[in-house]
């Protein structure tokens, strides 16, 4: 998902926060599905921890998103309007393998978005209706927390190597 474009009005940035919102939910979903698909004894404890620590960092980013919209001065958009702009399902392998890769995957997009995002209201000269430094502050956060998620899965990835 790529931002090309300066963030020109709080109902656009409105939009951009709700399709982080939708993304968090898409990995707080998919974590939960490999950790109830598998069990304990098959995905090892590391893998369970990191699926465990993946699904309340999203509700937690989810929520901290949700409370940037509830703050600007615009419309939100419908949710079902923004879930099809994300919804990329797929079927993922349930391997051990296959779960690492998915959850990097998962870490990977919602850190570029997150990045992408910042840089679109970085590149903006417009007031928004929402304090600019607080937004990039928790934005900021955010993208630090899904940069760190990458480099766990890596780690992982590359101890079963």
């Amino acid at each position: 998902m790529s931002l090309t474009y300066p963030v020109a009005s709080d109902h656009q940035l409105a939009r951009l926060l709700q399709i982080g919102m939708v993304l968090e939910e898409v990995v707080e979903a998919r974590a939960h599905k490999h950790y109830e698909t598998l069990d304990e004894d098959e995905l090892g404890e590391d893998i369970s921890e990191l699926l465990r620590h993946a699904a309340e960092e999203s509700e937690e980013h989810r929520k901290r998103l949700e409370a940037l919209v509830d703050e600007l001065d615009a419309e939100p958009v419908a949710y079902e309007e923004i879930e099809t702009l994300v919804a990329a399902r797929y079927e993922s392998d349930t391997d051990f393998d296959g779960v690492l890769y998915d959850q990097l995957c998962n870490e990977e997009t919602a850190y570029k978005f997150y990045d992408d995002l910042i840089d679109a209201i970085e590149g903006s000269d417009v007031d928004f209706s929402i304090d600019r430094d607080e937004l990039l502050s928790v934005l900021r956060d955010i993208r630090e927390e899904e940069k760190e998620g990458v480099e766990d899965v890596t780690e992982l990835m590359e101890e079963r190597a």
